[in-house]
């Protein structure tokens, strides 16, 4: 019997434990300041631009590695 009242303590002191992480979570959350919508478009597609920018530049690499080998 001993050994239930102690289990139930612990999830007594687990739920609490959420409780009170979850309503930390709520309080921090109003603090973060999100960037205005315009600046997540202008960054996501300068982001964007620059993986296609890589890309192409890789592609290029590649070919031209292939070709400088395929001539040895």
């Amino acid at each position: 019997m001993g050994t239930k009242t102690s289990e139930n303590g612990n999830m007594t002191n687990a739920a609490s434990g959420l409780i009170n992480y979850f309503k930390g979570v709520k309080s921090e959350w109003g603090k973060i300041t999100w960037p205005e919508r315009q600046q997540v478009v202008v960054e996501t597609v300068f982001v964007v631009g620059i993986v296609f920018v890589f890309t192409v530049f890789i592609y290029v690499v590649d070919i031209l590695f292939d070709f400088v080998l395929s001539k040895i």
